[in-house]
């Protein structure tokens, strides 16, 4: 890299961080989505034991593009797997150790997202990164790396996540704060034809319900008609899926055909069976934005348990025990991841930031129409003007 491109590098990373700083999450302006409070940083990593990390990689005129790092909890994943489960929406998409999750109901090593054409190098670096961990011997291992397209501003066929990269995503990740919108996996991904990225959303079930949390982290690339609270946002910004044919109009639909990568994480102590099944509600948590998964659309769901309970060593002379909920216990967790992946689709949209390369611009929606629309259809403050007006109700009775 050259003096003045790594100044212009700096700039645009310098700039890109500030916007996305000034611009609000969801419930900054009054998006409340579901019942269920949220945990205290209303992220993935309000699991215990989850850590997330980034790399973003902003490089010459067409290079806009990174990695994510999601690691599910503490010690050797590889000796003492994690319950797991995934589940394919739709199955257009490159997802590295798919088959021996869904074989085994346990995953060893980080979850990683990036590009589609970067699969293979990021899942050779963990690979390398894995073997560099404590208690690691000359083992296969199952590296599981998911991908969005996003070839609108960024040069895949480049191959341009490198080990480095990788490394940096893994080394950073933290049980803090997670940063969202337009940085490592989602550098140069879209949502409903406008700018999006990664996004995550938490909550908390009641301690009359177990008092689990579940965190959901997404990757979106995607589109169809935006819906929040139920508000048509795009239609109202005149931005959906089938415009073209339905107005009669010129313009161009947005891109039809995306991706989303969904992580699940909760405490709730949860075999490989139940998972599965906890992975299919954050679809539906996905159709209440407005998605139809389209043909071309990869839509996978990685759904993890950190409880310490279910754990089990990868090898055993003897039984081992394990907790797991019965399938009646269920349904709040259900309801709650539902709940968080909506939310983590609207923080993904509000917190991005607009990208561009010498490919195409993608452009982050403008917060301030937003904002209007959501207003206009009430789709506001439900978590007060909703009891406030149950109030008012139940004082006339």
């Amino acid at each position: 890299m050259t003096p003045i491109t790594r100044t212009i590098f700096l700039l645009v990373l310098v700039f890109g961080v500030a916007a996305a700083q000034e611009r609000p999450r969801a419930r900054d302006v009054g998006l409340v989505v579901g019942v269920f409070p949220t945990g205290q940083l209303n992220t993935i990593t309000d699991v215990d034991g989850v850590k997330v990390g980034h790399s973003t990689i902003i490089e010459g005129d067409d290079i806009r593009t990174g990695v994510t790092a999601i690691i599910p909890g503490p010690g050797n994943l590889y000796t003492h797997p994690i319950p797991a489960w995934i589940h394919v929406g739709n199955g257009y998409g490159k997802l590295i150790g798919e088959t021996q999750v869904r074989e085994f109901g346990e995953i060893e090593t980080p979850i990683l997202l990036t590009c589609t054409l970067c699969v293979w190098s990021v899942a050779n670096a963990l690979k390398e990164w894995v073997y560099e961990q404590p208690g690691m011997g000359e083992h296969t291992i199952n590296p599981v790396v998911g991908e969005t397209y996003d070839a609108w501003v960024n040069d895949m066929w480049a191959d341009p996540v490198k080990k480095e990269h990788v490394f940096e995503a893994l080394e950073s990740a933290s049980d803090g704060p997670v940063e969202e919108g337009s940085v490592g996996a989602g550098t140069g991904t879209q949502a409903f034809g406008w700018k999006g990225g990664i996004g995550t959303s938490s909550r908390v079930l009641p301690d009359s319900l177990g008092g689990y949390t579940v965190g959901v982290l997404v990757q979106t690339n995607y589109s169809g008609v935006l819906t929040m609270n139920g508000a048509p946002v795009g239609q109202e910004l005149d931005n959906y899926e089938f415009r073209e044919h339905l107005e009669n109009t010129d313009d161009p639909d947005p891109k039809e055909d995306g991706s989303i990568m969904i992580v699940v994480a909760t405490d709730a102590p949860l075999n490989a069976r139940s998972l599965d099944r906890l992975a299919m509600r954050a679809i539906m948590g996905l159709g209440r934005t407005g998605s139809y998964a389209s043909n071309g659309s990869g839509d996978y769901v990685i759904a993890f348990s950190t409880h310490p309970g279910v754990r089990r060593p990868r090898e055993s002379e003897v039984p081992v025990a394990t907790p797991s909920l019965v399938n009646a216990s269920m349904s709040p967790l259900f309801a709650a991841a539902a709940e968080a992946t909506e939310e983590a689709i609207y923080n993904a949209i509000f917190k991005a930031t607009t990208v561009t390369s010498s490919r195409g611009t993608l452009a982050a929606i403008p917060v301030e129409d937003l904002e209007r629309i959501l207003d206009k259809y009430k789709a506001l403050e439900w978590d007060s003007s909703i009891s406030t007006a149950q109030g008012s109700e139940i004082g006339r009775r």
